[in-house]
This record gives structure tokens, sequence and C-alpha cells, in this order.
């Protein structure tokens, strides 16, 4: 972001652009969250009020049974016989509006008393109102016509539980008794609502719950009343003049509702469409839960009166947002200006253009001072730079004298580094020669001499001793191997490349044998922590000089071990600065490098050995390990003793390189 118009312009709109819609979104989010509380509690409410009708028409019906039960006029009915009571009972029924009213007397209740917990509650001298569900045999016994009535056919619903019943012939009735004890006569007045198909029951619930109000206030609401899970008195519709009786509950609230008995205050989908929606369970005589009452909203209209006031709300802010914009722009045009013709300015300087100058801005505020100020710099770095140039040029020739001499110099230092190198080696090579010169020269030639006389003696009976004859010549072959081993250090020019792409296993391997006549005679084990073949990447380095440097390491560790200890020596690739390459670990387990001398073990001439070397094996060794991009490093191990590690970098592909025999 390189524009200072851009950075202000972000900084005086970022609390607007970034923290007004944030708290607009936790502000939005909260006022939703509020306004689905009340809906519920809307819901809820309405929910109340249903349940207080519903026990307001049982307590009504019981009422009623108890004031026919006590009447003048029943009683008279009872003095008159039978068909008077009949008579009389139909006449209330009507003006009562239940689907039946019969009188009971004790001689009848042996049977039904069993039955119903209401007719029990009766006979004890109280009375009782329930809802209770009546089989179609039920029904048929109290009025032929409720089985009719009662019988509604089941229409598969999405999401309902799976069923396997068609039709629904059970009656869902509102069922109340009250005792009668009167001219010597015990027994129970009994009667019933069905309320099944019962539309005047369920659009009564409905005016009452969601009519109450002004006409504005209508909230498009519906009642309904659940045999189990089945509508069998409801005014949802399917159709514009279909109801949906015989439709079924959700799975969901089924099991919440009548299996674990609890209230529903949620949303739902009803038959058709989403309803803020209010489910409570009822339970007949007996304790069981055998059905459902509900009422409900529709939900779209809340939903788009809140996606009305959202995208309100939106408009606004975005509104202020454009406006503010301009505006801020318009106010702090006289602040960008002045900068961007002082950035005009350093522009033309940067291209070389030292006479550029803002002139004057007009202000005397701290932008007018700033310009004022950065002109004066100008001009003083005008001034500077001419007089710089004046000095280049003295300077450039100086620098020429100098570089010259510094050639010299370095030519003289790369003469000497040669010699010195050649003289570390060849003392390197003294020491082993020194060991091994008197396993090699006449020995071998009269055991190998020896033995083709004694082949040829024995003529075919040397196949007797073939075996211990061919032991003879591997272990003339092997001091031949030394020798060869021995020369290829010695010149290496004379047996490979100077430097080329190489395997460390096997060199490191070729430095043991090299060195073993010094190692063996000594109480030292040799540990390895490599094969051949091992995944270590391959390095670049001439051969013959990593030889000097892992030989001078290996017999630097046997002196330190004054003739008895444990030498190891491991191999591992590794990684310096993102770079793969190869480890070479060399440890001894004597008694290490004294701390003060850590930091100058590689220094020219630096030696721990009084009276033996020069002190410049290390920093030769250093010096041509750095010469292959490597480096060496030294530290003491918490067990004891010493271990340097070279480090490679890991080969890349290069052109081949000539070797000395070509």
């Amino acid at each position: 972001m390189k524009s200072v118009r851009l950075r202000l312009l972000l900084l005086a709109l970022l609390p607007l652009a970034v923290l007004m819609p944030l708290l607009l979104v936790l502000a939005m989010a909260r006022w939703n969250a509020d306004y689905d509380a009340v809906l519920i509690a809307k819901v809820e409410s309405d929910l109340r009020i249903a349940e207080q009708y519903l026990g307001h028409l049982q307590t009504g019906s019981a009422e009623s049974l108890h004031s026919i039960a006590t009447s003048t006029d029943f009683h008279r009915a009872l003095e008159a016989g039978p068909d008077a009571v009949a008579a009389h009972l139909e006449t209330l029924r009507t003006d009562l509006q239940l689907d039946f009213l019969e009188y009971l007397p004790s001689v009848a209740l042996a049977g039904r008393m069993e039955r119903w917990p209401v007719i029990q509650t009766a006979t004890r001298g109280a009375r009782a109102s329930q809802i209770d569900i009546f089989t179609a045999q039920d029904l048929i016994l109290a009025a032929p016509h409720l089985a009719e009535q009662a019988r509604i056919p089941l229409i598969e619903t999405e999401a309902a539980a799976p069923t396997s019943r068609q039709v629904e012939d059970r009656g869902m009735v509102l069922h109340s008794a009250a005792p009668v004890v009167t001219l010597g006569q015990r027994g129970v007045l009994r009667g019933g609502l069905l309320l099944n198909r019962n539309l005047d029951f369920i659009d009564t619930l409905n005016a009452l719950v969601y009519l109450g109000g002004p006409a504005a206030d209508n909230r498009q609401g519906t009642a309904t009343l659940f045999l189990d899970d089945t509508r069998v008195s409801t005014n949802v519709r399917l159709f514009e003049e279909v109801r949906a009786l015989g439709t079924r509950v959700s799975a969901v609230v089924r099991n919440k509702v009548l299996t674990q008995g609890q209230t529903w205050l949620d949303r739902a989908f009803v038959v058709n469409d989403w309803y803020i929606s209010g489910y409570l369970p009822l339970t007949d005589s007996f304790g069981t839960r055998v059905g459902m009452l509900y009422v409900g909203f529709l939900e779209s209209p809340y939903s788009a009166a809140k996606s009305e006031a959202y995208w309100t709300i939106v408009a606004v802010f975005l509104l202020v947002l454009a406006l503010s914009a301009p505006l801020f722009l318009w106010l702090a045009k006289g602040i960008f200006s002045p900068l961007e013709r002082m950035s005009q300015t350093m522009k033309r300087v940067e291209r070389g253009d030292l006479a550029a100058r803002n002139s004057t801005t007009g202000r005397q505020d701290e932008i007018g001072q700033v310009a004022g100020h950065l002109d004066s710099l100008l001009d003083q770095i005008e001034d500077r730079d001419q007089r710089l140039r004046d000095w280049a040029g003295e300077l450039n020739e100086r620098v020429d004298l100098r570089t010259a001499e510094l050639r010299a110099a370095n030519k003289k230092l790369e003469e000497t580094f040669k010699q010195l190198v050649m003289s570390e080696k060849l003392a390197s090579i003294g020491e082993i020669t020194a060991g091994v010169a008197h396993e090699i020269n006449n020995p071998v030639a009269v055991i190998q001499g020896n033995v083709d006389v004694m082949r040829m003696t024995l003529g075919e009976t040397a196949r007797e001793v073939g075996t211990e004859l061919d032991l003879i010549d591997n272990q003339v072959m092997r001091i031949g191997a030394i020798v060869g081993k021995l020369l290829q250090f010695a010149r290496p020019s004379e047996f490979g490349t100077f430097a080329e792409s190489l395997d460390l296993a096997p060199l490191v391997s070729d430095c043991l044998v090299l060195v073993d006549h010094v190692i063996s005679r000594q109480e030292i084990r040799v540990e390895t922590q490599f094969e051949p073949g091992q995944v270590v990447p391959p390095v670049r380095i001439d051969p013959g000089e990593l030889q000097q440097v892992v030989i001078n390491l290996i017999l630097n560790a046997t002196q330190a071990m004054a003739g008895k200890g444990v030498l190891s020596l491991s191999l591992e690739a590794a990684e310096r600065n993102g770079r793969s390459g190869a480890l070479l670990t060399i440890a001894d387990s004597g008694s290490g490098i004294a701390t003060e001398a850590l930091t100058s073990v590689f220094d020219p001439f630096f030696t721990t050995k009084t009276g033996e070397g020069c002190g410049l094996g290390l920093s030769i060794s250093q010096s041509l390990v750095q010469r292959a991009g490597g480096l060496i490093s030294v530290r003491n191990q918490p067990e004891g003793g010493a271990a340097f590690s070279i480090w490679l970098p890991a080969a890349t592909a290069a052109p081949a390189v000539e070797t000395a025999a070509q």
C-alpha cells in the first residue's frame, strides 16, 4: 500500500467500514435472538390459552353433569322410569352439545367401573372429566353414528414416523361423569363429546387464541388436536377448502412430546409450511400420553419482516459509507496535494535531476515547513554530490594502486600455502611409511617366491594344502593393497581426478586401511556407524586432499588416546543452511581438548604437542575443507574425548574434470 491518500482514507473509514458492521452484526444477532424469543413466548402463551380452554371444557362438562344429577327434573324422571330418564337426557344432551349422555344405575356399573377411571371416581362420590380414547366398538356402544365420525383415513406425511396403519378409527372423547344419589338410588351420570372431526371445537379454540384482538393483530394462527400423532381435528389446510385431517406430525416432534412427555416450543414444519409452533402432550384418565394439543402461527410474515429490517439497516449503512468517503476526500485534499507534489519532486531526484525543488506551497503549517526543509536538504545534497564526484576520481587512482599490491601479495600467499600443504602431507606420509616399511619390502617378495616354489615342487599334491596357500596369496594381495593405497595417498594426481563426485564411505574405509598398522599396535577399538552404499549424498572434493584431512584427524585421535581407547567414525546425511550434504564425525575417548584451546585449534602453528609437529595439520585441513565449500568443527563429548565433524555439501551435476593421467 504505497498511496498516502489511500492509507488516510482507510484510517478514517476503518471504524465505519469494519467496527460499525461488526457492531451491527452483533446488534442484529441479539435483536434476532430476542425477536425469536418473543415469538416463542407468544406461542407459549397461546398454548396456555388453548390448554386452559380445554381444561375449561372438561370442568364445565363435569359441572353440567353434576347439575343434571342433582336437579329436580332428573329426580322426577327417575321416579317416572327408564323411558322418562332417556327422553329427559336426550333433551339435555342436545342442549349441552354432547354426543352421548346416559344414566348408569349401580347394577350396570360392575363391568364399566373397571374400564374407565372417570366412572370409578363418580362411584366414589366425585365428579370427573378426562380425555379418553374410545375404540370403534366403544363408540358404537355409546352412539352408533360416532364410529363413522371418528374414522379418518391416514395421509402419507413427509418426515412422519413410519406406520403400517391406513385408518385411524379410534375416537378422542371428552369423557365426563357425575355421581347420582337420590330416592334411594345410586348410579353414575355419564356423558361424552367426540373431538374427532369436531370442527366447532377447533374453530372456537382457534378464534379464542388468535382472534381476540384487533384485526391487524391476526397472526394467521392454526390449532390442531392430535390423537397419538394423527390430526383428528384441525383448521390447518391441505388445500384452500380441504382440512389436513389424517396427516401426521413429524417424527422429531412426536418423539419429544409423546415419547419424552415434553412441551415443544420451536419452529416446526406443519403440513406444507413453517410455523412457530407449540405442542402440549395430552394424557387420558389412565395417565397415558394419548395425543397432543397444538397451536401455531405462520412464520413467513415474521421472517419477511426480519429480512426487510436487515436489508434496511444494510442499505442505510452503505449509504452512509458512500457519502462519507467523498466528503473525507474533499476535506483531505488540502493535505494530499502538497504531499503528492513532494513525492513527484523526490522521484525526479531519484532519476538524477538534482535541481528539482518543491518551490513554495503557499502554506505556513507543518506541511509547508516540511516542503521548505526538503528543498534545503536537496540544496545540500546537490553540493555534496559535486564534492563526492571530485573525490571519486582520487579514490579510484588509490584503489587501482592498492589492488595491484594486493594481487602480488595474494600470489605470494598462494605459493606459500601450496608449500605448507605439501610439507604437512609429506610429514604424514613419512609417519605412515616409517611404520609399514618393514612389512613391505623383502618379506613380501620372499613370501610370494616361496609360495610359488612350493606350488611347483608339490605339483599335484599341492591341492592338499591349497587352502593354506590361497590364504598366503590373499595376505600378500592385502599387503599389495596397502602399498597401493599408500601410493594413492602420496601421489593422488597419478591415480584419480583432482575434484570429483565421490562416496565418502569407501574413502574413509581406505583411510582406515592406511592407518591400520598404527591402530593395530595399540589397544584401540574402531567403531564405524556406516556401511558402503548407505543413503548418504555424494560430495565433490579432491580425494587425495580429503584423505589427507581424514588421516590427519585419525592420527591425532590415536595420539590423544595414548595407546588405549575407542575410535568412533560415523557418517550420515545432514543439512546446513538449507543445503543437503554429508556429515563425517571422528571421535576419540581421550582426555579431550582444553576449553580455552577449542577456539584456537585451527589457528596456524597452534599445537598441544610440544616438540612434535609444526601445528599446521588442522589449519591446512580446515583450508582444504573450506575450499570444497564445507565446514570442519570440533567439540568435547560429555562422556570424554574430542569429536571432529566434517560437513561437505552434496555434489551437483557438473562437467567432467580431466584426470592427471590424461
